[in-house]
């Protein structure tokens, strides 16, 4: 299957949830509609796809991936781990600075763990599909830096409407959205440069949604824009080292 196709299946296998979100006003979690059911559409696609295509035995190799841990880099999983939580520490700071009453932060260690290993298991689904199946394809043929703009494009526009059904504004999801494409170029960079661990990219995810879910409070003080521009200065280094690298092989090529 395509990466085309799979994105095409991906939107389609998605459509229940969306209308269970429309259907009801419940949510999972603050933020979070009964659409986010959602995280078990890309790694469903990418299993029927492997093993249509491929047979059974790939698809273990593809399930696999979520224990791939041991191929991670030492330095990639410093990215993985404290990105996303510095990202928002330094939001919250950028806030604070700003003007904005930020109550403190209240965290349950408990409820915390609870939240990581529920996060862990979303993101797992998330990734499989987005990086084991869809990342892993596009590098085939594109570079990290175009890779990471499509799956970024394509994540954040399947995020449309569980966004609108949780009542966010066209502003804070325009805001959303630049940090959505901006983590995924650094998901895949990391992908790609640091041992192409699906376990990584998982773990990446993970700690985004959690750091999103414990800024003050239950992350009903986040602010995309900011965190937004924080994650555009991350990636910036990413983005100018890639375009060079690949300018650089079309000289040599």
């Amino acid at each position: 299957m395509t990466v085309t196709k799979y994105f095409f299946w991906l939107f389609l296998v998605s459509m229940p949830f969306w209308a269970l979100g429309a259907l009801s006003r419940d949510m999972i979690l603050p933020g979070l509609p009964l659409s986010a059911l959602m995280v078990v559409a890309p790694v469903l696609v990418a299993s029927v796809a492997t093993a249509r295509h491929e047979g059974r035995a790939a698809l273990l190799r593809f399930l696999s991936q979520s224990f791939d841990a041991h191929k991670m880099r030492g330095w990639a999983w410093f990215i993985v781990l404290f990105t996303m939580p510095s990202a928002m520490i330094l939001s919250a700071w950028l806030q604070l600075a700003s003007g904005a009453n930020l109550p403190p932060p209240a965290i349950d260690v408990t409820q915390t763990l609870i939240l990581l290993v529920a996060f862990f298991v979303a993101a797992t689904a998330e990734e499989l599909g987005w990086t084991g199946f869809a990342t892993q394809r596009l590098l085939n043929t594109q570079s990290i830096l175009s890779t990471g703009l499509i799956v970024g494009f394509v994540a954040a526009v399947w995020h449309l409407l569980p966004l609108i059904q949780a009542d966010r504004t066209w502003s804070w999801i325009a805001w959303w959205a630049l940090s959505t494409v901006m983590r995924r170029i650094i998901i895949v960079w990391v992908y790609a440069r640091g041992g192409r661990s699906v376990f990584g990219a998982a773990l990446f995810h993970t700690m985004s949604n959690l750091a999103w879910m414990l800024f003050p409070v239950m992350g009903s003080h986040f602010d995309p824009k900011t965190t937004g521009l924080v994650l555009l200065v991350y990636a910036t280094p990413v983005i100018v080292f890639e375009a060079a690298a690949k300018h650089a092989k079309s000289n040599r090529d």
